[in-house]
This record gives structure tokens, sequence and C-alpha cells, in this order.
């Protein structure tokens, strides 16, 4: 699973490297739980289009508005159950 994280300008400013910390955290925190995560691929992207609303964050198709508040839920709604 490819998960696209916007660092551009915009979401830098509302924390993408905290979402990615975040992210990458919760990765191997499963991978110690036994839980098998190692095929997810976190990547970089510059703007998605979705400037001015949070960090812009895709899985496949589909884009997801995060902050450090929801990481967690994003990560067990979509993460997990893929």
């Amino acid at each position: 699973m490819k998960i696209l994280i916007c660092i551009g300008s915009s979401c830098h400013i509302r924390g993408s490297y905290n979402v990615v910390k975040t992210l990458q955290d919760l990765i191997s925190g499963h991978k110690i739980n036994n839980v098998s995560l190692e095929n997810i691929e976190l990547c970089g992207s510059f703007c998605m289009g979705e400037c001015g609303k949070g960090v812009c964050v895709q899985i496949e198709d589909e884009k997801h508005l995060l902050s450090e508040d929801n990481v967690l839920d994003f990560f067990n709604k979509y993460v997990l159950k893929k």
C-alpha cells in the first residue's frame, strides 16, 4: 500500500512533518505487535490541490485531510483495514 503525504508549503505549515512521524511510529509499533504492515510505503508528495484544508494524504485514489488530532483514527480506519 502506498500512502502519499503532501509536504508542500501549505501542508508543511499545517503539520505534515508530525503526520508523517506519527504514521511512521504507528506502522513501526504494529510490526512489534505482530501485525504485518511491511508492505506500506510512505511517500512525500508536493501539492495535491487541497491547500488550506489540512494535511492531504492519499491512499489509492482517495484523499483525506489530516491533522495531528485525527491521524490515529485515519490509521485505524484506512490503513489497518487494507
